[in-house]
């Protein structure tokens, strides 16, 4: 079957995108902040242990995010004035009370990202996602005191009606479809997609491709730079995606550190979150 969601458009055969003051690049730092289930395999340093129940080497690992990590990431967010983007497992709420805290005191842009990063839609009835989802979304309100607009699928997975159905509990935007530099429409009214990346992603770099914090830090900056000189035509987003327990440990951070003092160096650049490029776009 082909895709239905959203149509073919070619980046050069559409208007020029502008956004604030002939900014080039839209920057935004999405931070994900998650829950594990304690007796189900996920992502793994060591898959060697990963179908163990308990599981201490992986599910630590994946702990220390929240413990250590986003601390550290913090700091840093507040040292370059960048507000987070965060991508929120609604169980976090319950969970991690200090880290929602922390974020309310920032002002940061609320994303809706499933219950936890156990949990997957597929295989979910129609009801039982509406369900799911208006449970995840009413959650992660009440407790951020924030309308959610944003989404991203734990893995970045929907069902064919997940859009829909986000649609309907008032959702703008998703970002699961990483399929273009600039945001475009879907073929839900009201609904859009706004960039996100699998490849700038710490998950895909360190884990997939067993990169260094050298080799980390290019890849910001290289892309970063192809953006930035495409955007002198049309504007674009970058999206730059973020796990607490991989680029937050200690060894590898200071290359983020590197890397966003290297971004917001430049003119041009609106340091933003995805809830500020979707409206700007919606607007336009």
């Amino acid at each position: 079957m082909d895709n239905t969601l959203y149509d073919y458009s070619p980046i050069v055969s559409r208007p020029k995108l502008t956004w604030p003051d002939g900014a080039r690049v839209a920057f935004y730092a999405g931070l994900n902040i998650e829950h594990y289930e304690v007796d189900k395999p996920s992502t793994s340093i060591f898959p060697g242990t990963a179908a163990l129940a308990p599981d201490p080497l992986n599910y630590g690992w994946r702990d220390y995010a929240l413990r250590v990590g986003i601390w550290r990431l913090i700091e840093t967010l507040d040292r370059f004035k960048l507000p987070a983007t965060v991508l929120l497992n609604s169980d976090c709420c319950r969970l991690y009370p200090q880290v929602i805290e922390a974020g309310r005191e920032r002002g940061w842009a609320w994303l809706a990202h499933g219950k936890n990063n156990s949990i997957f839609q597929a295989g979910m009835t129609v009801d039982e996602e509406r369900a799911y989802l208006a449970d995840v979304v009413g959650t992660i309100a009440e407790a951020t005191g924030q309308d959610v607009r944003g989404w991203l699928g734990p893995a970045l997975t929907e069902t064919f009606e997940t859009p829909r159905l986000l649609r309907e509990l008032g959702l703008t935007y998703l970002l699961d479809w990483c399929a273009d530099d600039q945001p475009f429409p879907l073929n839900i009214p009201g609904m859009i997609s706004v960039p996100y990346s699998i490849e700038l992603n710490d998950v895909t770099m360190f884990l997939g491709k067993s990169l260094t914090g050298e080799q980390f830090y290019q890849m910001v900056v290289d892309q970063f730079d192809q953006l930035y000189a495409d955007g002198e035509q049309t504007g674009r987003v970058m999206a730059l995606c973020l796990h607490p327990f991989i680029i937050n440990q200690p060894f590898r951070h200071k290359y983020l550190v590197k890397a966003l003092e290297y971004i917001a160096g430049h003119e041009g650049v609106w340091l933003t979150t995805a809830d500020e490029i979707a409206a700007y776009y919606a607007d336009q």
